[in-house]
């Protein structure tokens, strides 16, 4: 698929690394004895899902002028996603993540981001900016503000977009790299009242809007002029309201081997169902089989589905949902 014009349908804005996972389940990190080496970043895994699933897709950040760099360039390739807007941040180096499936469901992550991200230093001389008004979906990050200058660039992204169908908020809430929930929480919920579309699980949006109640927080969501608000659930499905109404989506029950990558596939096969125009309820449960196939595997971009392996999930063809 392709948007008019040659223009990529999605384009990501953020987070983007090289995760180092476990290859030995259930021990701490100082006892893991060999890791696999993945694409990886919230940003970069949602492009890597939406590219899985047919979608033309674009990642714009930044790496460091090192190898790990030219492998990110290279993984976003073998994906389909276009590398054309990663650019490079001469003295400083990838980021580097190490996790530990202990426990599996909740691993605990150790970044590697010092001083700073390059995609921290996102600066206006690097945004494709009739790019971020006309592709048919951005999406952007709460991490992407946790810092400047990437912060006034996220801003000055989503002002120029002008609250354009599909502009996307991915809460996407990581402590480690801010110096408290209070500045999260107001960085972020100025975000929410430049997008049309808030997603983010019960504790990103406890932080963003200060209601971890799915309903009362897919309200206040509702209340800053997000046309559509995606609180996931985990294990209980995602709530997913409009002005229309509200509804929960089921989940899909799976044997979790890692939970990390399964918000990045959600919200991939989220961003392929605005575009294709579906329902709200259908877009989200569409996304919970994406995310729970996900679980019950090792690594986040290399993990991403497929249609093939999703529609026998949800039990039916997508095209054609049950009433």
């Amino acid at each position: 698929m392709s948007a008019a014009g040659g223009l990529p349908e999605v384009l990501t804005v953020g987070r983007v690394g090289v995760d180092l996972y476990p290859e030995q389940s259930g021990v701490p990190l100082a006892e893991v004895r060999t890791f696999a080496k993945s694409l990886g970043g919230t940003a970069t895994n949602v492009a890597v899902a939406a590219a899985r699933l047919g979608r033309s897709a674009a990642v714009l950040t930044k790496v460091g002028a090192d190898g790990f760099g030219g492998y990110v360039r290279t993984a976003l390739r073998g994906f389909g996603v276009s590398a054309d807007h990663v650019g490079t941040a001469p003295d400083l180096r990838t980021p580097v993540v190490f996790c530990a499936l202990d426990p599996p469901d909740d691993p605990p992550l150790l970044f590697y981001r010092q001083p700073t991200a390059p995609d921290l230093t996102l600066e206006p001389a690097d945004v494709p900016w009739d790019l971020v008004a006309r592709v048919p979906l951005l999406w952007v990050t709460g991490t992407g503000v946790c810092a400047e200058p990437a912060r006034s660039t996220q801003r000055a992204l989503l002002e120029h977009r002008a609250r354009r169908a599909h502009t996307v908020l991915d809460l996407d809430h990581r402590p480690a790299f801010w110096d408290g929930a209070e500045r999260a929480g107001r960085e972020i919920g100025w975000m929410l009242d430049h997008v049309t579309v808030a997603v983010g699980n019960r504790a990103e949006a406890e932080i963003a809007v200060g209601a971890a109640d799915p309903d009362e927080a897919a309200r206040r969501m509702l209340a800053r002029g997000v046309g559509l608000a995606v609180v996931k659930l985990g294990a209980d499905g995602a709530l997913v309201a409009t002005r229309d109404g509200t509804w929960t989506a089921p989940p899909c029950p799976v044997d979790v081997v890692c939970g990390l990558g399964a918000g990045d596939a959600f919200g991939g096969a989220l961003a392929h169902g605005l575009l294709a125009g579906w329902p709200p309820e259908r877009a989200a449960r569409y996304a919970n089989a994406a995310g729970a196939l996900v679980a019950t595997r090792l690594a986040c971009a290399d993990a991403m589905p497929t249609p093939d392996e999703i529609e026998p999930l949800l039990g039916q063809d997508p095209e054609h949902p049950r009433s």
